[in-house]
């Protein structure tokens, strides 16, 4: 486990933003370490040292209204550190990091069952597409042709609509070597499906290493043009899912602007320096600082919910965001190769999600770093194009580290 004195300091400064690829560069991979995570007991320590190898196993996690079963993965890496992962969804059930002391807790917002998941509203750490985020009234036109999607965000659409990828059960490949245990995930997406165009086939891939990093990668490919935008839509508390609000966790972003929204929540098209706004966060700031200031941005959204625009290019994997709580000392940093990062701060949880061990998720009590293309792309040609058409492979990969201090 890394302390204060293995931390670099985080400080960014202004950038430009060019046209992303959405490639990922798999040889920045090996310059991160340090994720423990863990599903044994919050009462356990973290393990230091290495022991045994890599490894999987599998257990029952219910069955659909279909009859499908639907599978829990837990991976292992040498040392011990474990991720628990749903074939339904995609979804990270669990994720035990240690705090300054190597204490575990489960810093991950979720619920005990399927029969949980299948009602659940939130996406609770989800896989979400096949366009994560926004799409203003549900429209969008593509080579003269003009698509119609499930309007089921107020006027928008939403995190690919009714039965989005966080709905469905993908095709599971557990795996593990000497390096790294893993679980390969695939979903074959038809022509049409929420009114999409074209048959995607995506595949996604959770990998925890003997580094103890927890790595996704994305990759989707078409056979006809289409539109696409995945991403992991987590809710943290690095204090404990079950902890109070994430108020005072300090964060620290990678961008000096930000895409503003109107008032259902849908960029104007404008890239808005975030100086002299509340939605400066280039150095480190509480969540709960400026989050109730009388900034037009922060009424819309009832909070934060904005996409960040990210200094440095999209294409190569980088440093996008660290979150720190001060009571645990338990940081979290973001890497990522796509051009954003949605902040949201929980502000639609109301107490209804009622989660693992029967307690209610309350108001901000979890917040979300999703990274991704920016929302409305396929509506905004100013923004970096979602637009995937035949012989081409979209990919992306993000990676969570966790520290302590």
């Amino acid at each position: 486990m890394e302390t204060a004195g293995g931390m670099r300091p985080l400080l960014f400064t202004p950038g430009t933003i060019r046209p992303s690829s959405g490639l990922a560069v798999a040889a920045a991979m090996t310059l991160l370490a340090a994720v423990s995570i863990s599903c044994a007991p919050a009462s356990d320590r973290a393990q230091e040292g290495g022991e045994g190898m890599p490894s999987y196993q599998v257990e029952p996690f219910g069955t659909m209204p279909d009859g499908r079963a639907v599978q829990l993965y837990t991976l292992t890496n040498a040392h011990g550190a474990r991720a628990r992962i749903t074939d339904y969804g995609g979804i990270v059930t669990h994720l035990f990091v240690p705090d300054r002391n190597g204490e575990l807790a489960d810093v991950v917002l979720g619920y005990d069952s399927l029969a949980d998941y299948l009602r659940d509203s939130s996406y609770f750490g989800a896989i979400v597409g096949r366009y994560a985020n926004r799409i203003a009234r549900g429209k969008f036109t593509l080579e003269g042709v003009e698509y119609s999607l499930a309007v089921n965000n107020g006027p928008n659409h939403l995190h690919g609509g009714l039965r989005g990828f966080d709905k469905v059960v993908w095709e599971a490949e557990p795996y593990s070597n000497a390096d790294e245990a893993g679980l390969r995930l695939t979903y074959v997406s038809p022509d049409g499906e929420e009114g999409y165009p074209g048959r995607l086939t995506a595949t996604v891939t959770y990998a925890l290493d003997n580094q103890n990093q927890l790595r996704i990668d994305y990759s989707a490919e078409a056979d006809q043009p289409t539109i696409v935008n995945l991403t992991h839509h987590g809710y943290f508390n690095l204090a404990g899912e079950a902890s109070g609000d994430i108020l005072g966790h300090e964060l620290t972003l990678a961008a000096s602007r930000f895409t503003p929204i109107d008032s259902t929540l849908i960029p104007t098209a404008e890239l808005v320096p975030v100086t002299g706004t509340p939605l400066d966060f280039r150095r480190p700031t509480s969540i709960g600082a400026r989050i109730g200031d009388a900034h037009e941005q922060l009424r819309y959204a009832g909070g934060y919910d904005h996409n960040f625009v990210l200094d440095e290019a999209g294409g190569s994997l980088r440093l996008a965001a660290r979150v720190y709580e001060p009571s645990s000392g338990r940081v979290m940093e973001v890497y990522t190769t796509q051009p954003g990062i949605q902040f949201y701060s929980g502000n639609f949880l109301d107490g209804s999600d009622v989660g693992k061990g029967g307690v209610p998720y309350e108001h901000r009590t979890g917040f979300c770093l999703e990274t991704q293309h920016f929302p409305d792309s396929p509506n905004k040609p100013e923004f970096p194009s979602t637009v995937l058409r035949p012989g081409e492979e979209y990919t992306s990969t993000t990676i969570y580290r966790f520290l302590s201090r």
